[in-house]
């Protein structure tokens, strides 16, 4: 699509003395696509699934209900940009997160993600405008000069990585804590084996699955998942999926 050609073209002037993990952000930039529902796990799911049916009744049954494994994938071009989008949709209603990051899109990046350099680049005033505030503004800041430094690396480099590096790695960003790198690495990276215990969904499912009077500590689910190893995040998919149903969803 020529259009796409032309803002790789000007991002890729935007990066031209940069590192290598720059470059792979521009390069993507122009042919992938930012969401890919189809992409294949990197993981046998099916061999995932027969292991918790095993481990005892209950997660059988809540599998059974739920039906099968089919959480998406969704490909950001590059680390950077799952984490300023995580960045923006902190403490906002989805609409409005939504419509402020389409406004930081269209009027500091040119229809995409700012590359970091263009973000830094931009004044306090023009992120202002677009309706980042000041604490926005100063997280996105920070993830632009650690991606520029290579604390934040690229799809390729973080391939490599793992679990715990990449917790340690981005939770240097301002703004990035444990679960939000939990929730890119189980639905960007698909790791197998995340156990996201301070997520709310994740411990409100175990307990209507397991019939708790009440709902778990992250401390007290941390145990308890051990024996999900090491398709943890597969059982965590699960437990959301169970609070859908408490929810209507079908």
């Amino acid at each position: 699509m020529p259009h796409l050609c032309v803002r790789g073209a000007i991002r890729q002037n935007l990066w031209a003395d940069s590192s290598s993990n720059e470059s792979e952000l521009d390069q993507h930039n122009v042919t992938l696509p930012s969401v890919d529902k189809h992409a294949p796990y990197p993981f046998d799911h099916r061999k995932a699934l027969r292991a918790l049916r095993a481990s005892d009744a209950k997660m059988a049954a809540l599998i059974a209900a739920v039906g099968p494994f089919r959480m998406p994938l969704e490909r950001h071009e590059h680390p950077y940009e799952s984490l300023f989008h995580s960045i923006q949709y902190q403490q906002l209603h989805g609409k409005a997160a939504a419509a402020i990051l389409a406004r930081v899109k269209e009027q500091i990046g040119g229809g995409g993600y700012p590359a970091p350099r263009v973000l830094l680049a931009a004044s306090d005033e023009a992120l202002r405008g677009a309706g980042l505030s000041r604490q926005k503004i100063a997280a996105l800041r920070d993830l632009a000069d650690k991606t520029i430094a290579g604390t934040v690396p690229g799809w390729e480099a973080i391939q490599r990585l793992g679990d715990e590096e990449v917790i340690e790695r981005l939770t240097q960003v301002r703004g990035v804590g444990v679960w939000t790198v939990h929730m890119l690495l189980i639905f960007r990276l698909g790791r197998p084996d995340v156990w996201p215990t301070l997520d709310y969904g994740v411990r409100h499912g175990y307990q209507l699955a397991y019939r708790k009077r009440r709902m778990p500590t992250p401390k007290e689910l941390e145990k308890v998942g051990e024996k999900w190893r090491p398709y943890r995040s597969v059982a965590a998919w699960y437990f959301w999926q169970r609070v859908h149903l408490e929810r209507g969803g079908k």
